[in-house]
Order: structure tokens, then C-alpha cells, then sequence
């Protein structure tokens, strides 16, 4: 005995399509839809660019193929029937349908300037993000797009166009954008509390270390050491600790007056110049440099090239500064 399928499949109009029969024209529709919100077959047709004759034809065609009338028509006025209204909804929210797609598709279709930029997230919160309105300003149709992590990305397959890394001088690979100065930097409240001196470097044993997590097996004073190791204090040891994922963090756990941290410069140079930020003692050079790199893709983008010559004159201009 045959068992018939208790699931049947559901008919779908979308299967066989919607026949052109079933449906007004759209410059009908047009017409109702205009007509029905101002009530007035004169002022649709001015919107519409059309005669009052000709709007009123086209909304009388539409009731024959409906077989029903859209308007009652009054002495100088519009009313919508039953009817009418119905239709007043489904056309409306057609039509939004319709323009809301056409934009979209639009958008989709329109050339994206756009320049992605991969850097740390220190480099971009302290440096790049203050100076970007500048770039933004004489780039107005350019879309920006800044992937800050600590993550070393593949240009090419991340799609990104421009890289700008901290790296060894020695073995950098790049444009050097500048290199890297470090000196202890600490709020300016910290240098008034007597209970605490730091008027020599070996006074920085009694104060708190601001730093970032390091990786395994390296020590917490690492981005310390070039300075410790000119100042002839390789063996120095702060009070206590805290520590953060983030360098940015660190910056403003120094400018709330919660200890001491490495200030690298030029990413520091506001924070110093305004005041929120001193450095006690004097810097040393890191052999650390922030170098920037260039997609082989992008070599025909002409934002991303703007970019790296915007950049490379930002980075000249604080060295003037800083001077």
C-alpha cells in the first residue's frame, strides 16, 4: 500500500513569477500613490510634471483595471474610498521598498575611495588619531579605515594599504616615519609630593612602575632598559607594579599621578608640551623606529600615496616641534 508524503511542498508565487497582467503599470501606481497623499489631482500633476487631465486619466485607468473606484470625488475635493486606502498602503510601502533597494544597489556599485591603515594601537590612540582630522579635511571623499592591533598583518591578504610598525632600527624594513626617544614621564603631581622625591633617577625605586604586560620570559622593564642602560642602572627595581594590556592605558594611568611609565617620543610630545605629562630626566635613544610600509596592491591607489606623503610630513613637522 502506497503512503502519500504528509509534507507537500509550498507553492511559491516567486516559482512560476508574478504575471505582468496582475499588476498596474508603475507610472499608474506613480500617480495614485502622489494623488492619494495630497488629495488634490492638481497638485499630484505638478509634482509629477504632468497635466491635471493626464493624472486624472491615469488614476481613472487604474480603477478599471481594479474594478473599483480609489477616490470618491467631491466639489473641489479627494476622498479615498475602502479601497483606496488599501492600495494607498501596499503602494506607499512598495515604492519606499523599491527606492530603498535602488539606493543600496547604487552605493554597492559606486567606486570606494577608501585607505585601510594597520598600526599599534599606541601609535594610533597617542599620535595618528589626534592629527587625522587634518588628513580627513583635504580628503573629504576618502573613507578611512584603521585596524589597530598588536597583531603583524599580511597586507595583502588583510587588504590593507598601508602599515606603520615600531621595529629595530636594524632590522627595519620600510620608511622610517622617525625614531624612537624614551624617558621616565610621570603626572606633574608626583614631583610636588615630598614623601616621595624623584629629583635623582635612583629615586625611582620608591616609586610605582607603570607598564605593559610582556610576553613570556621577558622582563617587565624591558621597554626600560635602553634608558636604565645609559643611565648606568641596569639592575634597578621600582616598588611595585601595574600593569596593562594596552600601552595607551598605561599613558593614563602616568597622567592620573598613579606612578611612572616609559614615555616613548614622539607618541608623548602633546601629552609633554601641554602639561599633563613631564619627564623628570633625560631621554635616550631606544634603536626603535616606526617605519611605514606600503601594499605592492596599492601602488596605483592614489589616497593610500597621499596618505604615506600626509604622514611623512605630520612626522617632520613634530620633529620641528619637538626640537
Amino acid at each position: 500500500m502506497r503512503v502519500q508524503n504528509a509534507k507537500t511542498a509550498p507553492t511559491s508565487a516567486s516559482s512560476s513569477g508574478i504575471p505582468r497582467g496582475q499588476l498596474p503599470r508603475l507610472d499608474l501606481l506613480y500617480s495614485f500613490e502622489a494623488a492619494a497623499r495630497k488629495l488634490s489631482f492638481t497638485l499630484a500633476a505638478s509634482e509629477l510634471f504632468l497635466t491635471q487631465s493626464a493624472v486624472s486619466r491615469q488614476i481613472q485607468q487604474l480603477e478599471d483595471e481594479l474594478g473599483t473606484p480609489l477616490f470618491e470625488r467631491r466639489h473641489r475635493a479627494l476622498e479615498l474610498t475602502d479601497a483606496g486606502r488599501i492600495m494607498q498602503r501596499a503602494v506607499t510601502d512598495c515604492l519606499e521598498r523599491l527606492r530603498d533597494a535602488t539606493a543600496s544597489v547604487r552605493a554597492t556599485t559606486t567606486t570606494l575611495r577608501q585607505v585601510a591603515i594597520t598600526t599599534t594601537p599606541g601609535f594610533a590612540s597617542l599620535w595618528l588619531i589626534p592629527r587625522l582630522a587634518r588628513f580627513t579635511a583635504t580628503h573629504p571623499g576618502v573613507d578611512v579605515r584603521i585596524s589597530a592591533t598588536l597583531e603583524v598583518l599580511d597586507l595583502e591578504r588583510s587588504g590593507i594599504d598601508v602599515s606603520v610598525r615600531l621595529s629595530a632600527i636594524s632590522h627595519a624594513v620600510g620608511n622610517v616615519l622617525f625614531e624612537e626617544t624614551v624617558t621616565p614621564v610621570c603626572s606633574p603631581q608626583l614631583l610636588t609630593n615630598h614623601a616621595l622625591s624623584l629629583k635623582q633617577p635612583v629615586d625611582l625605586a620608591n616609586h610605582t612602575l607603570l607598564v605593559t604586560d610582556t610576553p613570556q620570559g621577558q622582563p617587565l622593564t624591558i621597554d626600560w632598559e635602553p634608558w636604565f642602560r645609559v643611565m648606568g642602572l641596569p639592575d634597578m627595581r621600582m616598588k611595585n607594579t601595574l600593569r596593562f594590556s594596552q600601552y595607551s592605558d598605561v599613558v593614563a594611568a602616568a597622567v592620573a599621578g598613579q606612578g611612572v611609565a616609559i614615555g616613548r617620543l614622539p607618541l608623548l610630545a602633546e601629552l609633554l608640551r601641554d602639561g599633563r605629562l613631564v619627564a623628570p630626566f633625560s631621554g635616550a635613544a631606544s634603536r626603535f623606529g616606526y617605519f611605514v610600509n606600503v601594499a605592492p596592491r596599492s601602488a596605483g591607489n592614489a589616497d593610500a600615496q597621499d596618505f604615506v606623503r600626509w604622514l611623512m610630513a605630520e612626522a617632520e613637522s613634530a620633529k620641528i616641534v619637538c626640537a
